[in-house]
């Protein structure tokens, strides 16, 4: 193996842990931003609703770029932008200076999203195994730290500029020192370098792409259904104290992080098919003990399921798409990538109204039977032995070029 594929797969792992960081500082600070900038409760939805939408912008956008651009160029800018634009979230001080912040975070992080994971799906290619899910671990350790930060920074009730500019002098000019190191799918190749992608030589067929797009939004309304209502479901409905209606994102957050860090010895062992279905079986079987949970102890464990059960979706549905279109896979990535933002916004908003409509008991009951709509398209995640390598894996490889096959 390359010092070029290390350093390459080490400097995204990096980013990913960096992204994590930004964004869960961003969520997990949306009381005080609603309050330093006097956002009513009306019309917060249309701010947070704002976000996913210009990011999946980002990510349509992103699909035409990287027919000029390679996308370490692409993750090598955005990356900054990102962080850049979490600042200025917490350093305006007018209505509209938020919405321009806001604006600025979502369209680069839709940049943001689909080159990092067309720089994860490209490396792994090249590495011949499955490192998909180590980078999304990454994603996931970010996100606790950016929790603990904010925790902190509420805690001791730092304005939101004093809790951000450090991070932000941190990790900007790490993230530009460690971009230097992205491996682009050409021979050899690092980040940065002056020629243009070559040509990809295969047509992007969406309907063939369809069934993973579904995966993808599934996926992300089980996660948006424990990151918004994780908490008020363990005190309304199971009658726990405020404090304890804290751990269950805090849980699903580390059990998802522990899932994602041995995934790939799971795709290694069994295949990318057998751990989709796994998965999908586990969060189902998680959803299924929330919703019947005679209290908060029981609820707990259904959040754990539910992190140990999601967490190997979204990787293996980017992996498999790199696997199904292996001479378009930037364009696949980017495409299915915009449906990440698609199950955000429908996720939070569809167990509300049903919780308001019927119980939040029965709402739980609606993303459980949506994940084993997984099991019928588990085969999507079948590995191709004639663009693939022969079984699940191939023998590890020194080349991270682009032929006009595809690779």
């Amino acid at each position: 193996m390359t010092d070029v594929l290390r350093r390459g797969r080490g400097s995204l792992a990096f980013s990913f842990l960096v992204q994590g960081v930004a964004f869960a500082l961003l969520v997990t600070r949306i009381p005080a931003i609603q309050d330093r900038y006097g956002v009513s409760d009306a019309l917060l939805p249309a701010f947070l609703a704002a976000v996913p939408i210009l990011a999946g912008v980002g990510s349509v956008t992103t699909e035409r770029l990287v027919k000029r651009v390679r996308p370490s160029l692409l993750l090598r800018w955005s990356q900054p932008v990102v962080l850049l634009a979490l600042l200025g979230v917490g350093a305006g001080e007018r209505m509209v200076e938020l919405g321009v912040a806001l604006a600025a975070f979502g369209l680069a992080v839709g940049v943001l999203d689909a080159s990092m994971n067309m720089l994860g799906v490209s490396l792994q290619r090249s590495y011949g195994r499955s490192i998909m899910l180590s980078f999304h671990a990454a994603y996931s350790l970010g996100g606790i730290v950016g929790a603990s930060l904010a925790w902190v920074g509420a805690h001791w009730q730092l304005a939101l500029w004093v809790s951000y500019l450090p991070v932000v002098l941190v990790l900007l000019p790490a993230v530009l020192v460690g971009s230097r190191w992205y491996a682009d799918d050409r021979g050899g190749a690092a980040a940065g370098e002056a020629e243009k992608p070559a040509g990809e030589g295969q047509v992007l067929v969406f309907k063939w792409l369809l069934p993973l797009c579904l995966v993808m939004t599934v996926a992300y309304i089980g996660d948006s259904t424990v990151s918004n209502w994780s908490a008020k479901y363990l005190q309304d409905v199971l009658g726990s104290s405020e404090q304890m209606a804290t751990v269950p994102y805090n849980v699903y957050m580390v059990t998802t992080l522990l899932g994602r860090a041995i995934g790939d010895l799971g795709v290694r062992r069994f295949g990318a098919v057998a751990v989709v279905r796994g998965g999908a079986l586990v969060a189902a079987g998680g959803f299924a003990v929330v919703a019947a949970a005679p209290g908060a102890w029981v609820g707990m464990l259904g959040f754990t399921l539910l992190g140990l059960g999601l967490c190997v979706l979204v990787p293996q549905t980017f992996a498999a798409a790199g696997r199904l279109f292996p001479g378009a896979s930037d364009a696949a990535v980017a495409r299915l990538n915009v449906f990440n933002y698609v199950g955000f916004l429908i996720g939070s908003p569809l167990v509300g109204a049903l919780g308001d409509l019927w119980s939040y008991r029965g709402a739980m009951l609606v993303p459980m039977v949506l994940v084993l709509v997984t099991l019928v398209y588990a085969r999507s995640f079948e590995a191709q032995p004639d663009r693939y390598g022969g079984g699940h894996e191939r023998p590890r490889t020194a080349d991270v070029g682009r032929g006009s096959n595809g690779l």
